[in-house]
């Protein structure tokens, strides 16, 4: 890679970075508004997991979290001490738990969307939306082959998109064989999806 690149691709790597970490900052602070102490970061993504799946379990809690099954399970764990997480065996296979949330897990990210809501429109009500939709189609289109180089075989559930989730992405449409997790067992929604998203122009 020429220098003239290699500088630009490290001052775009590194804004993203400043601005992922700036984001999570304030995430975390809206948490500690909401709950205190009560809940890590890492938790509310189990639980914000949980709220857009079903048949959610461990394992799927690990990937998300990128750690192992002993870790995924001592979060969970600490999560059903907390009276915010139930754990239901399958009927078919008394092995097999799914994850779900209490009411009281249901209040804490009611509140913490609203809070966050309020924030985020604060540090982005001064921008237009068709603006910051132009900058999210960019930001994919330069993700998408980084992606899809380093998905090699992993896991079939797509978890890029953290606890932002999103109805629409550009690698629901990718050469990968990962899938949005949000369309598990559904690929074809998945990608007519993505294929609309293309024909209006969005992507491509």
């Amino acid at each position: 890679m020429e220098q003239r690149r290699a500088l630009a691709v490290r001052d775009v790597l590194a804004s993203a970075s400043i601005f992922s970490s700036a984001v999570n900052d304030v995430m975390e602070a809206r948490l500690r508004d909401v709950s205190g102490d009560r809940v890590t970061f890492p938790q509310l993504k189990v639980l914000t997991l949980v709220a857009h799946t079903e048949g959610i379990g461990v394992s799927d809690v690990a990937t998300f979290l990128g750690v192992s099954a002993a870790a995924a399970s001592k979060a969970v764990r600490r999560l059903v001490e907390k009276g915010l997480l139930e754990r239901h065996f399958v009927p078919s296979d008394r092995r097999v738990q799914h994850l779900a949330l209490t009411s009281e897990a249901e209040r804490l990210l009611r509140d913490y969307d609203s809070a966050a809501e309020e924030s985020l429109d604060e540090l982005f009500g001064d921008l237009d939306p068709a603006e910051l939709r132009r900058l999210a189609v960019s930001l994919d289109r330069l993700s998408l082959p980084v992606a899809e180089a380093a998905a090699n075989g992993g896991p079939e559930a797509c978890f890029r998109c953290g606890i932002y989730f999103r109805d629409r992405c550009l690698l629901r449409g990718s050469r990968t064989s990962r899938v949005c997790y949000q369309h598990l067992g559904d690929r074809g929604i998945a990608r007519d999806e993505a294929d609309i998203y293309v024909k209006r122009g969005e992507i491509g």
